[in-house]
């Protein structure tokens, strides 16, 4: 596994007056290089050839290095070539999606921002429930397998997937013939069904409340909240009931894009609470704990209980609703602070403080 001391050595070998920020060619990297060239960083941008006219319709990127597929990150001239342009790599959804956290923990020696540590806690269910508890946030329950089911559930596929193949069943029939319906449409693989998570549906409106742990100021940041436009699902209510009945549809979660949303205030104190206390807990369980941005996936009920259903521990593309303009952010900070220009503000001040170090694993 890749440890902090050897990221250490690798940024002492960069020109820090020549810093640049880079990710991977998608989900929120338009937010991250934009947030970095407002702070006044170069930027690198890893992309597949197909995707290159976003980045040229937008031209944020300074270096633009092609792949095939993503999986060439793991390359050595690919990773040589990111340390030759001093990058530090922000992580977003797409990593976890096209890489394992093996491969991010142990093969890809290039600086990222964030802590490392955290991704086995973030990628592995069973172990992010026990953070959230250990934090004090109420959760669902989670049946082991589908015989358990006796409640209305949602089955979740492992990753950042971005709701594709997930889907609603109340009793151990109802999960066997949606699988059998969902493989059939090509929305699961028979090799995923022995990884689907079964959470209970908790009723009520889908909340995700944006955070930014800062290490150098030792403070959880409340930067914003989205909540999510998913294709099937969303559309559904547009279809008559009795034509629903008709045609027995069976709605998905593929994620097309976000809302942004500003809370009820009442909400803000036990939403605050919950980022620090997520953060208090990350430190116990991998030291410094969380760097930078995070969110917490939350319903919040018609009597305003909050469940937690899971946790990203990087930015998440909700953020993108933020750009320019979010009403907790400019509370804070003014005109112009977002997620990707947050992350780009902590390297600089990690930067002028001689900090560097400890914003990167």
């Amino acid at each position: 596994m890749i440890t902090r001391e050897e990221i250490s050595q690798l940024i002492a070998e960069y020109n820090l007056k020549r810093l640049a920020i880079g990710t991977i060619g998608s989900h929120s990297a338009l937010n991250i290089f934009k947030g970095a060239k407002e702070e006044g960083f170069k930027t690198v941008c890893i992309c597949r050839e197909s995707d290159t006219i976003v980045y040229k319709k937008f031209p944020l990127a300074d270096e633009i290095i092609i792949v095939s597929n993503f999986a060439e990150l793991l390359d050595d001239k690919v990773q040589e070539k990111l340390r030759r342009f001093n990058t530090i790599i922000v992580p977003h959804g797409s990593f976890t999606a096209y890489l394992s956290t093996e491969e991010l923990m142990n093969r890809f020696y290039v600086p990222m921002f964030g802590n490392r540590q955290l991704l086995r806690w973030e990628a592995d269910r069973e172990k992010q429930a026990e953070w959230l508890r250990r934090a004090g946030l109420r959760l669902p329950k989670t049946f082991k397998n589908p015989e358990e089911i006796n409640c209305l559930v949602i089955a979740k596929l492992p990753g950042a997937k971005g709701g594709r193949g997930y889907f609603l069943a109340n009793s151990t029939e109802a999960f066997q013939k949606k699988v059998g319906e969902m493989i059939r449409r090509g929305l699961l693989k028979k090799e995923d069904v022995a990884h689907i998570h079964l959470q209970e549906y908790v009723l009520g409106v889908n909340v995700y409340p944006h955070y930014f742990s800062s290490i150098i100021h030792d403070d959880v940041e409340f930067l914003g909240v989205d909540k999510r436009y998913e294709s099937a699902v969303d559309a559904i209510g547009r279809v008559p009931a009795a034509e629903q009945l008709e045609i027995d549809v069976s709605p998905t979660y593929t994620i097309v894009g976000n809302i942004p949303l500003t809370l009820r205030e009442s909400l803000l104190p036990e939403l605050l609470r919950m980022g620090d206390n997520v953060q208090k807990t990350a430190k116990e369980l991998a030291p410094p704990g969380i760097i930078g941005p995070f969110c917490l996936e939350t319903v919040v009920t018609d009597n305003l209980e909050i469940y937690t259903f899971e946790i990203s521990a990087r930015i998440v593309a909700g953020t993108n609703v933020g750009i320019g303009t979010s009403p907790y952010a400019y509370l804070k900070y003014g005109e112009k602070m977002y997620t990707g220009r947050r992350i780009a503000l902590e390297i600089k001040e990690a930067l002028r403080k001689g900090r560097i170090r400890d914003v990167v694993a």
